[in-house]
């Protein structure tokens, strides 16, 4: 029974992939010769015509029951009688089986065949057509001429540009919302730093993006918190440090981005730092015949609030003396009628003046009093 069943499972497999029958050579068209072709030819090959005299290609047969797929291999010579008699087995379980399962069979295999091949079909270009205009499913057409042109039925570029801002301002909302939050686990409180970490780092990034200035590491420190030098060595490492040293601020800043990534900048600054302070401890020259260069740096002016304007205590106390002394003047003046009172004279001036009377109005020509007969002209 297993010969049997493994015979109808390769029958059916067979059906599934649609074989097609292998084409017996005729042996009219064997013993005809092949004619020879041009080596060079300036017109394509064609396939030749019934009315050439040439051979149609033959038509692919479609298998849509087991049984005729066994008839066709029965009819081979190579099989051996172990396949024979099993093809045989299977051939006759098939004819045992009801009609109405073999006719849901054979509609299965047409239903798959009709939905399947339009998309084993190679759609190929005519010649005679004109940008496709006769095929109605444009999926099918297979050139690509014409479809970047703009045809009225999508946004413009500016448009997609604002849907691609919109898209990142959704993403960076969703990682605030959340993937920021779960950084609160990372935080570490603030630990100033101390006395003996005198050098400043400063980093640059851009939230992830490769940019080639994130490299730059930028070092400053003072000389003066440098525990281990003294005055004249501190005045040494000025000097070397030259333009790199801003005498209003007392830093000395330098940067590198000369390496690819900033551990190896920061390493750099490091050493390069470590090599000065080793330079301004050596005792053999500490550069005494050589004033400190201060001409790279531009010293601006800027003005000073003077020192008179400043409120003090005893400033507070004499305005408050000065104002006292205003108010015993003016309620002198005040009792003698010497005292003038601003509004009083404002308001006997109003009084004083005649009463003003509105002109009644009257009644014009349209664009202004015109001259000569009342006739003419529009009221």
């Amino acid at each position: 029974m297993a010969p049997a069943a493994n015979s109808l499972r390769i029958c059916l497999r067979t059906c599934r992939q649609l074989p097609t029958v292998r084409p017996v050579v005729r042996p009219a068209l064997a013993a005809r010769p092949f004619a020879q072709r041009r080596a060079l030819s300036s017109t394509p090959a064609r396939q030749a015509d019934e009315n050439d005299g040439g051979e149609a290609p033959e038509e692919v047969k479609r298998y849509y029951n087991p049984a005729e797929v066994i008839k066709d291999l029965l009819r081979e010579e190579g099989l051996t009688e172990q396949q024979r008699e099993t093809l045989t087995q299977t051939l006759t379980q098939w004819d045992q089986m009801p009609d109405g399962d073999k006719k849901q069979f054979e509609d299965m295999r047409r239903e798959v065949h009709a939905s399947t091949s339009q998309i084993r079909y190679v759609v190929k270009p005519k010649k005679d057509s004109f940008w496709n205009e006769e095929e109605k499913d444009t999926d099918l057409i297979t050139d690509e001429i014409g479809e970047d042109d703009f045809e009225e039925d999508d946004m413009l570029s500016i448009g997609h540009a604002k849907l691609d801002e919109h898209r990142d301002a959704r993403e960076y909302a969703r990682i605030a919302v959340w993937e920021m939050p779960l950084l609160s686990r990372f935080a570490k409180d603030f630990v100033p730093p101390t006395a003996e970490e005198p050098l400043r780092f400063r980093y640059t990034t851009y939230m992830g993006e490769f940019h080639p200035a994130d490299r730059k590491v930028v070092v400053e420190f003072s000389p003066k918190d440098l525990p281990e030098l003294n005055e004249a060595q501190q005045l040494k490492l000025m000097k070397l440090a030259g333009p790199r040293y801003n005498p209003e601020k007392g830093l000395i800043k330098m940067s590198s981005d000369r390496f690819e990534h900033q551990a190896q900048n920061k390493r750099y600054l490091g050493d390069l730092v470590q090599k000065m302070i080793t330079a301004a401890k050596d005792p053999t020259d500490m550069f005494e015949d050589v004033p400190l260069d201060t001409r790279h740096h531009d010293f601006k002016a800027r003005p000073q609030f003077p020192k008179e304007w400043r409120i003090t205590e005893e400033r507070q106390k004499e305005l408050r003396e000065i104002r006292r002394k205003a108010l015993v003047l003016d309620e002198a003046k005040r009792k003698s009628g010497a005292l003038i009172d601003g509004k009083e004279v404002i308001r006997n001036y109003l009084e004083s003046m005649p009463a003003h009377r509105e002109p009644e109005p009257s009644m014009v020509r349209r664009g202004g009093p015109v001259k000569g007969r009342l006739g003419k002209g529009k009221w």
